[in-house]
């Protein structure tokens, strides 16, 4: 969604819908299409009833509790004492603010007028930034404040901080001291360049030990005095600070780190607070007409999910950037056409990008800035006269590049904040925010994910739920903006406003594709592709039939209506065996089908030694009502075959969330873990004799099954287990009854040499036909046919 003052939702006018409907297939106009939204519509509202059915029910049953009944006079006495409410409210967040060892602070009022990046319409209520902001920590530092500011001398230092300064002192030595406070972990010197302002306090920085001061006899100007205390720098990497900037835990690690990681990075720099805690910039962006905009400013929720994934940016403000001394010595620093200051950071992100290399905002990396400190705010007057001069400049400069890759102003935000004018763009809503150590679809999520943005897609994510998790910022860290509970707008207005700006929208599982459906069809062109990670009919109808449940025989009829009519109405339908995808062809020959590479591994073709003991385990979340009917069926009528012949044997049911009957089947020898986590999983793997997949019904393929062959442990699973991987005959046992399977345990159990030959073959099948690679080329392959 737009983040600017002239941002707005925006629903298609008549006159839009007119354009899109003569531009639409005859097919698209049927009757039939409006039956369906309508269709959708009944489905969407009779789920909202039943939501409110159960709302209703749950503040019933707490208006009857015998805790609403005693509290009733108090709340009485509230509703007629405001003050009295206002005083209680005010004592409990201060006792909350005690518990997290915050001091009290005065709220400050924002008075600014100036353009804002803020969300426009009414925003949910959230926490405030977790950011203290820098006037109110005067009271929590004063016993530091106190203590005589130092710095370590490193012989050979890999980071040079460099701090332009025109007196001020009082200013600088707040820079100063948070970087003591928080400084690099690396080896560093710190550099403060005076620019002979002449103020007499500068002798006070004389007396900083291991400070770098170098105190010019004339005055330089802010770009030429930046370029000549680079000039005297030693460390590989440059991160030139303005000196009316706090920095804040990590700022200059996260900063080192992206570039230390990303050779193909150039530059980055970090995001800008306000000292009373607001948003000052999130990277920028420069429109055609070289106008600048910090993205996001004046929001008093810096933490939104919008300004919390690391992108390329058109540029980031020289406050606080770091890139490699010599690109910086190499580019000629600063272009001192700028001079004395303005653009000149602008520039060089737009010199550091032609040269082939990226320009890259990090969130993580955080810095309190005073702006207009060092230069004021007034336009018409000083140094900063000169931001108009030089806009003008920039623009003469860069007058094809912007025409070619920059948007006009205030318009395409989804793009224009991500540097992406040519990115392929999709958006992919699911449920929620991948938990890939908990569930396998959210392990195929990411791999799909993953596969996006290794091939350069630009990625949005939607959570069905909204909310954000513990994952949230490993999705994050990938650059992938999570469209969570932070983003103020409801589904129907962000696609609205940005649909055109989407190339591709991939919407998982059933359910959720018939709640998403109707306005990614009524707001946007992109191709629809959908992954259903398995067919949800079939697997509620294979319950069935063990279970014998009428109600789950009724959800698979249902379920199956819904899926059928669902394939069609998608450019691509994804599922992860060959076998569904025909399935798909079959029940919808309007559909098209395609059956990608289910899981991915990191190819290892290592021999794992036989592994000593009499182990079995079992992985699966017990969420999933097959992977519970499984550990049902293995505990009380395979293991008891199997220790009639192995007494001696033990059983691990490792997975999340087992359910009651799962904990009850722990034993002396039946351990049942709950979460573990995938360095505990790999653990488990590696002790473990041979894995066990007993499952009875379900769907689609089974990423516990190719994790055990990839790990080198011998397998015994069912059809079900085995359906669509090819070739696993070959490599692992199939055994349908109890008896077989117990054959099959036992047999690997038992057979060093047969234990040898499927560990063998099995990491090779993986190796082989799952690696990353493959399932890039097949999934890109699908979605751009």
């Amino acid at each position: 969604m737009s983040f600017s003052p002239d941002s707005r939702s925006r629903s298609p006018s008549s006159e839009d819908e007119q354009v899109r409907q003569s531009d639409a297939p005859q097919s698209q106009r049927s009757l039939q299409d409006e039956l369906t939204r309508l269709r959708l519509r009944a489905a969407a509202f009779e789920q909202s009833e039943a939501t409110v059915e159960e709302l209703e029910r749950r503040i019933q049953a707490y208006e009857d509790s015998t805790f609403w009944r005693l509290t009733g006079p108090a709340r009485r006495v509230l509703e007629h004492s405001p003050r009295l409410k206002y005083l209680l409210r005010g004592s409990a967040r201060s006792c909350l603010g005690l518990v997290k060892g915050q001091l009290p602070g005065r709220r400050h009022d924002d008075r600014q007028t100036g353009e804002t990046g803020a969300f426009h319409e009414e925003t949910p209520a959230q926490p405030p930034a977790q950011v203290i902001p820098a006037r109110r920590q005067n009271a929590s530092h004063h016993a530091e404040d106190r203590t005589p500011l130092r710095f370590p001398r490193h012989a050979f230092p890999l980071l040079s901080i460099v701090i332009p300064s025109y007196g001020q002192i009082p200013v600088t030595l707040q820079c100063l001291r948070s970087i003591m406070r928080h400084p690099p972990s690396c080896p560093y010197e710190v550099i403060v360049a005076e620019d002979a302002s002449g103020d007499p306090s500068v002798a006070g920085l004389r007396t900083i030990e291991g400070l770098v001061l170098i105190e010019r006899t004339e005055n330089l100007g802010f770009l030429k005095n930046c370029n000549e205390a680079a000039k005297a720098a030693t460390g590989a990497w440059l991160h030139l600070l303005n000196n009316d900037t706090e920095v804040l835990s990590g700022t200059f690690d996260t900063l080192l780190a992206r570039l230390q990681t990303d050779a193909g990075i150039g530059l980055t720099g970090s995001k800008l607070l306000y000292p009373d805690g607001r948003l000052q910039e999130a990277g920028g962006i420069l429109w055609n007409d070289a106008s600048g905009w910090n993205f996001g400013r004046n929001d008093p929720y810096p933490d939104r999910a919008a300004y919390s994934y690391p992108r390329d940016v058109d540029y980031i403000s020289g406050a606080s950037i770091m890139l490699r001394r010599d690109l910086f010595a190499s580019l000629g620093g600063f272009d001192e056409a700028f001079a004395p200051a303005y653009y000149e950071d602008t520039d060089l992100a737009f010199r550091i990008r032609a040269s082939g290399l990226r320009v890259v905002f990090e969130p993580a990396s955080v810095v309190i800035h005073h702006e207009g400190v060092s230069h004021g705010t007034d336009e018409s007057s000083g140094i900063k006269a000169y931001q108009v001069r030089n806009r003008e400049l920039m623009l003469d400069r860069w007058r094809e590049v912007l025409e070619a890759e920059h948007f006009p102003p205030a318009t395409h935000f989804l793009r224009a904040a991500c540097h992406a004018p040519d990115r392929r763009t999709i958006l992919i809503i699911d449920h929620y925010v991948p938990e890939p150590d908990r569930d396998a679809g959210s392990r195929t999520t990411m791999n799909v994910i993953h596969a996006l943005c290794n091939a350069g897609w630009l990625v949005k994510f939607w959570p069905e739920n909204r909310q954000r998790n513990s994952y949230s910022c490993a999705l994050e860290r990938l650059g992938v903006e999570i469209l969570d509970e932070s983003c103020p707008y409801g589904f129907a207005a962000w696609i609205g406003e940005n649909g055109p700006d989407l190339d591709h929208v991939m919407i998982m599982r059933p359910t959720v594709a018939r709640a998403f459906l109707p306005d990614v069809a009524l707001n946007t062109d992109a191709s629809r592709s959908y992954y259903g990670h398995d067919i949800h009919f079939l697997r509620l109808k294979r319950e069935a039939e063990v279970t014998g449940n009428r109600q789950t025989r009724q959800d698979a009829r249902t379920m199956r209506r819904l899926e059928t009519w669902l394939w069609p109405q998608f450019h691509a339908v994804l599922y992860l065996s060959h076998y569904e995808a025909d399935l798909v062809r079959e029940l919808a020959p309007n559909a098209r089908p395609h059956a990608i590479v289910p899981f991915c591994f990191a190819p290892d073709r290592s021999v794992r030694p036989v592994t000593s003991g009499k182990t079995i385990l079992f992985v699966g979340g017990f969420g999933h009502p097959p992977n519970v009917d499984a550990a049902l069926w293995l505990v009380r009528e395979i293991m008891p075959l199997v220790r009639g012949r192995a007494p001696d044997v033990r059983l691990i049911l490792a997975g999340s969330k087992p359910a009651a009957e799962v904990r009850a089947l722990a034993s002396p020898d039946v351990t049942v873990t709950g979460f573990v986590s995938d360095e505990e999983l790999v653990r488990l793997y590696a002790t473990s004799r041979v894995a066990a997949v007993p499952l009875r019904f379900g769907a689609g393929v089974k990423h516990k099954v190719l994790e055990a062959l990839h790990q080198g442990l011998p397998l015994v699973t069912t059809s079900v287990g085995a359906e669509g991987i090819v070739g696993l005959e070959d490599v692992a046992a199939v055994a349908e009854t109890a008896a077989l399977f117990a054959g099959a345990l036992l047999a690997l159990l038992e057979d060093d040499a047969l234990w040898r030959e499927r560990s063998d073959a099995g990491k090779e099948l993986i190796s082989e036909g799952y690696s990353p690679e493959r399932f890039g080329e097949v999934l890109l392959g699908t979605l751009l046919e």
